[in-house]
């Protein structure tokens, strides 16, 4: 299967679970698209005005998720676990129907998407992807939070680092390259909160659905799940995961290089809009090449088409 030809899936999914924040029980069917449709939400417990496209400036909200909305209010909230999945594996197209407002939480990873993704087949077609390359650097910094996007030759790397206050998360940093390291334990890396944190975000209406089975819940120096971590940065790895969801908002793969300091979905945000609010900052470009390279882009014929 070549990376450089747009991907949907071979069957439809279908699944259910509970909203994050709103408590309230959620059915999603993510179904295959044609190239070049993109991802699209479809509100289907609404009758009009319901399609939601994932886009830099669609997002409504981003403290503690990322919520997008189309011109007459409709909104999904809660994407970016789905989104991370989509990016990773590379779908490009896909058609996502949900009967509320907020994606399914699921195990508060990205694990069951993909499991479900590759269970029922990536279907490859002739058409060729486009890429974002980032031609300038660009950073945003918000007191001791920083985030920045700089030229890549090849890859999108993101280098992530998360600093804690709490003894047993601390400082964690790791660091990928989206199209050639092993995202295994990016996927499956969950959610998390401090148990203090509980009584404020629900006393704010959010965290409603939340729960050991759906997020890592750190009290003091323990970790109430039973289950424990997956992995030994799944706390700094569930970031990561929730940074390649937001920036598949940009609606391409890239090729950049993202660095980040105790950032999250509104920084990341703010980041895209700075870039595009500049044609300088990047380019698009179409990928034509029918050999698989070992790379995203080795050796592959680029036309710049914006």
């Amino acid at each position: 299967m070549s990376s450089l030809n747009q991907k949907t899936l071979k069957k439809e999914i279908v699944l259910s679970g509970v909203g994050l924040h709103s408590g309230k029980k959620v059915k999603i069917k993510i179904i295959p698209a044609a190239p070049n449709s993109g991802i699209i939400f479809k509100r289907i417990d609404l009758k009009e005005n319901n399609f939601v496209i994932p886009n830099v400036y669609n997002v409504s909200s981003a403290s503690f998720c990322t919520t997008i909305s189309n011109e007459y209010n409709v909104s999904v909230s809660t994407i970016e676990h789905l989104m991370g999945a989509f990016y990773g594996l590379g779908i490009d197209n896909a058609l996502v129907e949900i009967n509320s407002h907020e994606v399914p939480i699921l195990d508060g990873s990205a694990k069951i998407y993909v499991k479900e993704i590759l269970e029922k087949g990536i279907e490859e077609s002739n058409v060729p992807i486009k890429i974002i390359k980032i031609n300038k650097e660009v950073a945003i910094k918000d007191n001791l939070k920083t985030i920045s996007i700089s030229p890549s030759k090849l890859s999108l790397d993101i280098d992530f680092e998360i600093k804690y206050n709490n003894k047993l998360i601390g400082t964690q940093k790791n660091v990928i390259d989206m199209y050639k390291s092993n995202l295994d334990e990016i996927y499956n890396s969950r959610t998390f909160c401090l148990y203090e944190d509980i009584e404020k975000l629900r006393s704010n209406n959010l965290a409603l659905g939340g729960s050991l089975d759906n997020a890592v819940v750190v009290d003091d120096n323990k970790i109430l799940n039973s289950e424990k971590l997956r992995n030994k940065k799944e706390f700094v790895n569930h970031k990561i995961l929730d940074c390649m969801g937001d920036l598949f908002l940009s609606g391409y793969k890239m090729i950049a290089s993202v660095k980040c300091s105790q950032g999250g979905h509104m920084l990341t945000n703010k980041l895209l809009r700075k870039v595009f609010d500049n044609k300088d900052n990047f380019s698009i470009i179409e990928v034509k090449e029918k050999t698989v390279p070992h790379t995203i882009l080795n050796r592959s014929h680029l036309r710049s088409i914006a």
